[in-house]
């Protein structure tokens, strides 16, 4: 789809050679690739986001706004949206893990970290579009992260990313698949006592959002995923007032786990899922109608993820203690609330659905050439993509250890290290450009003192090396980003590790697939109880898991878990 951005030019200083300038890329009296000219005396100079240092030149800087596009503000529900729904539900039984303050501690810092990391990402492709505007700005970029990779550090990091990313948007979608299957399965399960398998009502839910699936960008849908945000702020409110009624019967034999430094980094694989989805950011940030405002937009995401996610984490903490399980829905006790809840949260994973599946989805027709028009291609690789999500859905039925693996791994890396990685890479790189076009324009300058070692790109630019970068970018930004890349790969390392032994032995879960009595024999002692054959969507609270509001325990509540929390 092509798009028709206008160039909105400002500079620092006015000047004939300026003029000269902006005239070569045709924004001053001429219309190139659907650019439309606007005088550059009608607009107030703004200082460059990213400066641009040279010798006697004037640093021009490019602000790209589209004829269409989502606002910074709407843009920010938006990732709030995408982000909000398997965190709300996940995160109190984090807290357990990792108790009240070290709990609060994760999520101060990942809010600062996450906002930062979307920031730098965010200008990170605010670069590629200032170099590369015939590139990123007259036409629509299908693969925005992998360019930001491939800019910043080659060929290699390209492939890397496009396969990080696809791993991160497919677990996440899984996990919410999985999540939004076990939701429906409770909610029929509580209202109608239909006990229809979880495995059936995935394949049920599959075939359901197909055809939602093949609208092509997030501008197709963005109203629905905005409405997913309103229903996350719903269900934070009614998880709070129903902690709340559930406070006063539960608190007197509330329990907590013993501290063990496996529960610390599982807390945190979940911690950095719900914070992180930074791989869709690029995406979102290129259907906006001002890209460069997407720090606008991270601000006001984070803000508003940390206001929703940290009262839900104390008062699930403060009521329920270890008799938390996978889910804070499971356990609140007033069946309507659990059950508004249940529905809400539903409701926000289908909808964020649309938006994470549209990543994978426009990697695999990027791979096998779809039209971007809609065609029988594409249903056939977005109906191929669903298929597999359903076979992982029904080969793992878990989601919270599916949540701890996916945040450890892929999305720390598409979260964390990634962005810091290339941001500092770029920086360098396009300092580098700036100051060798420079040197290149100077006739005083001969040209054999230029150096050779510059990897120059094949449409301009440079690769920097590490030593290049270490020289070329500011002290404070290069070490806090490497302090936040070394932070993203070791606690995400150890999460993952502690997510892999969870899903083969602690909280093993038979495939659908394969019937649970041939596991029964040789099933681990501290497997967790398969949701998908149980009979009861209650989790009772206290440290016997046998308190209920509503008589007798084997009648209303599920099967006790005791060793959750000993992994």
């Amino acid at each position: 789809m092509k798009v028709s951005p206008k160039i909105l030019t400002t500079s620092l200083e006015h000047s004939n050679h300026g003029a000269r300038s902006l005239n070569q890329i045709g924004s001053l009296g001429e219309s190139v690739d659907g650019y439309k000219d606007i005088p550059l005396d009608d607009f107030t100079p703004r200082k460059p986001s990213v400066p641009v240092r040279t010798n006697n030149h004037e640093a021009q800087k490019t602000e790209f706004v589209k004829d269409e596009g989502m606002s910074w503000f709407v843009t920010g529900l938006f990732v709030v949206g995408v982000l909000a729904g398997g965190g709300i539900v996940a995160l109190p039984t984090a807290m357990v893990q990792a108790g009240l303050g070290v709990g609060l501690v994760f999520t101060v810092l990942l809010t600062a970290t996450f906002t930062y990391t979307s920031h730098v990402l965010g200008k990170s492709w605010a670069i590629l579009q200032q170099r590369w505007p015939h590139l990123y700005c007259t036409q629509h970029c299908r693969k925005p992260y992998p360019e930001i990779g491939y800019r910043a550090l080659g060929h290699g990091m390209k492939t890397l990313v496009s396969v990080s990313i696809n791993i991160t948007q497919f677990g996440i979608a899984v996990v919410y698949l999985v999540l939004s299957a076990k939701n429906i399965h409770d909610f029929l399960n509580a209202l109608f006592g239909l006990n229809i398998s979880f495995c059936i009502v995935a394949i049920i839910l599959a075939l359901a959002l197909l055809p939602v699936l093949l609208l092509k960008s997030p501008q197709d849908f963005w109203g629905a995923v905005v409405a997913a945000m309103f229903t996350t702020s719903l269900a934070v409110i009614l998880i709070i007032i129903g902690s709340a009624f559930d406070f006063g019967d539960c608190v007197i034999e509330r329990e907590y786990p013993p501290p063990l430094i496996t529960n610390y980094f599982l807390a945190l694989g979940t911690f950095i899922f719900a914070f992180g989805g930074h791989s869709a950011f690029p995406t979102i940030q290129h259907d906006m109608k001002k890209p460069e405002e997407w720090t606008k937009s991270s601000i006001l995401a984070f803000t508003m993820i940390a206001v929703m996610y940290t009262p839900v984490c104390v008062v699930g903490y403060l009521t329920y203690g270890n008799s938390l399980r996978e889910s804070i829905i499971n356990s609140l006790q007033t069946t309507w609330l659990q059950q508004s809840v249940n529905v809400l949260i539903t409701l926000h994973c289908i909808l964020a659905l649309t938006i994470i599946f549209n990543v994978c989805n426009q990697e695999a027709e990027e791979i096998f050439h779809v039209p971007h028009h809609f065609c029988r291609k594409r249903v056939f690789v977005r109906g191929a993509m669903m298929a597999a999500v359903l076979f992982v859905a029904e080969s793992v039925p878990n989601f919270g250890p599916l949540l701890d693996l996916f945040g450890g791994s892929t999305v720390a890396l598409t979260s964390i290290v990634f962005p810091c990685l290339f941001y500092i890479y770029l920086l360098a790189g396009d300092k580098m450009t700036n100051t060798r076009k420079t040197t290149l324009s100077d006739p005083s300058i001969q040209t054999s003192k230029i150096p050779k070692e510059h990897r120059i790109q094949e449409e301009g630019g440079i690769w920097p090396s590490i030593l290049q970068v270490i020289a070329n970018v500011d002290k404070p930004t290069l070490l806090f980003c490497a302090f936040i890349i070394v932070f993203g790969l070791v606690g995400g390392a150890i999460a993952t590790w502690s997510a892999i032994r969870q899903i083969s032995y602690t909280r093993f879960v038979p495939p659908c697939y394969i019937p649970a009595s041939l596991f029964e024999a040789q099933s681990a002692p501290h497997a967790s109880e398969s949701f998908h054959s149980r009979h009861n969507s209650l989790n009772c609270c206290g440290a016997g898991q046998n308190i209920s509001r509503y008589g007798p325990v084997n009648e209303h509540c599920s099967r006790p878990n005791y060793n959750f929390y000993s992994s």
